[in-house]
């Protein structure tokens, strides 16, 4: 019961297939094994309690630091299709933040096969669930596998809620559903309402997928303008506000829910995308006046100096009391320490942007270790 922790830590031995050619890329010649008891999860201290089990083998694909490696990127800006502006650095004049590769401490990751995974997913659908950060890694992997074959014929539709990539010889579809809060906001007549037991809006959508990727969190700390609702309904109560980390775990329990109710692992894989931190705040990495701006390579190491933030325990804490099975990429750590990765005042939005990630860059890692785990 309850989450796969793909840190690797895991007991039970996966079984590995050995495919022929370039789809020898999914098989590792890693040790895989999978946590089956995320009972031990705790709203604080879920992932450490995790990691710090003992084991015998195995590997942790999130815990490693970050190396120079000149084979990156996987893609370049201008000869991908399907990058918004925000997200897009060409203009940014400094160019080793895209010359890092994630190493993982006791193991190495399968480089990504775009080939090889529309092979392997030919005729599949992939759906990737949530905010801004969801859209940064859906259009991530969209251009990691056009850069694998770019002569292969694709439709890109751009919509709201509901977009798509489409490669069309391979009949493989990434979709991106824009939710940021996963659960429903509707129009009531004192206005926008959050409601946290409620999962209508777009659920039907997500039903019938062969991988769903979740993702929130990011939207659930706005407030003033930027605020997506205007009263939170939280069972028969109607407020104003509520203590954002407890409205995060009530929704997401919600969708915990639905999840355990709709949906069928033995035919869809599920993947929450851990929690994607932000760069405002030097003093998280000891450096107090500073922010992303002007940073150019990560932090030394393995760990990030404050720590992970509470919002990853929260997600812990759900997993750990669903009855299906949903895998964590627990992409946290690895991207704290990356702090020169953001577009900063190179995006397209214009401002100081240290909450999403420039393409090529980060997500592309995002999309390794989601391709890595699919493998399994």
């Amino acid at each position: 019961m309850g989450f796969n922790f793909i840190s690797l830590l895991f007991l039970p031995l996966l079984s590995v297939f050995i495919l022929s050619g370039s789809d020898q890329a999914f098989a590792s010649d890693t040790t895989l094994l999978l946590n089956t008891n995320p009972r031990n999860s705790t709203a604080a201290g879920g992932l450490s309690s995790l990691r710090g089990k003992k084991q015998r083998s195995g590997c942790n694909l999130f815990q490693g630091r970050w190396v120079f490696d000149a084979t990156y990127p996987f893609y370049d800006t201008s000869s991908c299709p399907f990058i918004d502006g925000e997200f897009n650095c060409g203009k940014r004049p400094d160019k080793q933040f895209l010359k890092y590769s994630w190493q993982p401490a006791s193991c190495s990751i399968p480089r990504f096969d775009g080939a090889a995974f529309l092979r392997r997913w030919r005729g599949k659908r992939v759906m990737f669930v949530g905010d801004s950060l969801s859209l940064n890694m859906w259009e991530s992997l969209g251009c990691m596998i056009h850069a694998s074959v770019p002569n292969a014929k694709y439709t890109f539709l751009k919509r709201t809620p509901l977009s798509s990539i489409t490669f069309q010889e391979y009949g493989v579809t990434l979709y991106l559903y824009r939710t940021p809060y996963i659960v429903d906001i509707a129009k009531e007549r004192v206005g926008r309402v959050l409601n946290l037991g409620a999962i209508e809006g777009g659920a039907n959508a997500w039903k019938n997928m062969d991988v769903l990727v979740f993702n929130s969190w990011h939207w659930w700390t706005h407030k003033g303008s930027s605020q997506g609702w205007d009263y939170i309904r939280d069972g028969s109560s109607l407020v104003r506000d509520m203590n954002r980390l407890d409205a995060f775990y009530k929704g997401l329990s919600t969708w915990g829910r639905w999840v355990d109710q709709n949906v069928d692992t033995t035919k869809t894989k599920v993947f929450f995308q851990g929690i994607s931190p932000t760069h405002y705040e030097g003093r998280e990495w000891n450096e107090p006046r500073k922010s992303c701006t002007g940073q150019m390579q990560p932090l030394s190491g393995s760990n990030y100096p404050s720590g992970q933030p509470e919002s990853a325990g929260v997600v812990s804490k759900v997993l750990g009391a669903m009855k299906t099975r949903v895998s964590l990429l627990d992409i946290t750590t690895l991207s704290q320490l990356r702090k020169d990765a953001h577009p900063s005042t190179y995006g397209g939005d214009g401002g100081n942007d240290c909450s999403h990630w420039c393409l090529p860059g980060l997500p592309d890692t995002w999309n390794q270790l989601l391709y890595a785990a699919l493998s399994m």
